[in-house]
């Protein structure tokens, strides 16, 4: 599955199937042989639409002791318990098949894919199964878009094979023949099969490090290359390489799974996180402002209060007693014109307050509507994630160790059987 990064990637995923309890575990998933799946993501209305490129002809285990009975392979040599199975799992991330048709243009596009694995296996005889999975809903897609996405993705399961060449011995007693080809058989081999391959210059010539030791190229890193350039020329140019450096594909549908929804909820809370953080600024700003229009208010009241001094100018002054003349004494003129000037400074002053006043309070009414909105934005996003967070609440210390031991086990056991991977390690996402 490709990053969420806009970038439509191809995916080429080789496991092992080490016993064959992990044989048959896998027959039951490939080929939807049981009757109800704890992946709650399979929708069993839609099994039908899966479709077989190679449907097997008996069980896996059954179809490879009839192989091995026909001479088709050969366990010559072979330790008990060497590997003798694999899977092949190709993808490509859900968008590029919703954006390109969904379900129809998903089976051209594999069985095309189905033409590389044939060539990657190195022959279709080689090969028990190959089914593409059409049931498998996207459940993140189908949320985000309000309608039904599924993942579509291709499952190979074969048999690793390589070419040996079978020599007379020095016991032979026919010294003529001694050292000659005596046979070739196809011999079942994982480590051979995947090999490393040496990086080669421009003249073909293994390139070589600073101790005179040939480079090698991960097998799994030559998978990811030859099954990007296969769907290249089949026309599918719109898609990249996967990543390199991943070890992603080496995860098990359980544990990618886990990481997915762990990836999932944190980005929700970080919604949630941000929304609350909003929320907060606004609820501060919103108080600031509120601050702000009492201070204002006070000031405004001050300055009516001054204004009303006017009242005790008018009463001010005796009429005289022939003609309309007022007269004042000397104190009383000097008091009406020290209120005269500050009358004049008041009114200027009540003005101004009168302004701002009037833009603190539609800068509250901005800041109430925002902090609403905001708030709304909050409620939604947090009754989203609430299944997550009411779920990590609940979920125990032990059942996360025990998450994190299955992850680790699994990474643990990886680096244990396949020690080559650490060395110029060049995986997929």
């Amino acid at each position: 599955m490709a990053r969420n990064d806009g970038i439509d990637r191809t995916v080429a995923r080789n496991q092992d199937l080490e016993t064959p309890a992990d044989v048959a575990k896998v027959q039951e998933h490939n080929e939807r042989e049981k009757d109800s799946y704890s992946n709650q993501d399979i929708v069993p209305e839609r099994t039908s639409l899966n479709v077989h490129f190679k449907a097997p002809m008996d069980d896996y285990v059954k179809m490879f002791e009839q192989m091995e009975q026909d001479g088709v392979i050969s366990t010559r040599g072979l330790k008990p318990d060497a590997v003798k199975y694999g899977e092949l799992i190709f993808d490509v991330n859900s968008a590029y098949f919703y954006n390109h048709g969904g379900y129809e243009f998903a089976k051209e596009f594999y069985a095309d894919a189905y033409k590389a694995a044939v060539e990657i296996v190195g022959g279709e005889q080689y090969i028990l199964s190959a089914v593409m999975h059409a049931d498998e809903r996207n459940r993140a897609m189908s949320e985000a878009l309000g309608e039904e996405v599924y993942h579509y993705h291709l499952h190979v399961v074969y048999i690793p094979v390589v070419e040996k060449q079978i020599l007379w011995s020095k016991r032979c007693k026919d010294e003529a023949l001694r050292g000659i080809v005596k046979e070739v058989i196809t011999q079942v081999s994982r480590s051979k099969k995947w090999e490393s391959k040496p990086v080669l210059d421009e003249d073909g010539n293994p390139m070589l490090n600073a101790k005179g030791k040939k480079i090698l190229r991960s097998s799994y890193s030559v998978l990811q290359d030859d099954f990007f350039h296969f769907m290249r020329v089949a026309g599918y140019t719109d898609l990249e390489r996967g990543e390199r450096g991943s070890t992603e594909e080496h995860l098990t549908v359980t544990q990618f799974k886990v990481q997915a929804e762990q990836q999932r909820l944190e980005a929700v809370t970080g919604q949630v996180a941000q929304a609350e953080q909003n929320l907060e600024d606004a609820k501060a700003a919103t108080a600031k402002q509120k601050k702000k229009l009492e201070s204002l208010k006070k000031e405004t009241k001050a300055a009516k209060t001054i204004a009303l001094t006017v009242q005790d100018i008018e009463a001010m002054g005796k009429k005289a007693t022939f003609g309309n003349n007022i007269t004042l004494t000397p104190d009383e003129c000097d008091t009406l014109k020290r209120y005269a000037v500050n009358g004049i400074i008041a009114n200027a002053d009540n003005k101004r307050l009168k302004e701002k006043l009037a833009s603190a309070e539609k800068t509250v009414s901005i800041w109430k509507q925002r902090y609403e909105a905001v708030n709304e934005k909050y409620m939604e996003l947090k009754q989203k994630a609430q299944p997550f967070l009411d779920a990590l609440e609940i979920a125990s210390e032990k059942v996360r160790a025990f998450i994190n031991s299955i992850l680790i086990r699994g990474k643990e056991t990886q680096e244990h059987e396949h020690p080559a991977r650490k060395r110029g390690q060049d995986m997929e996402l």
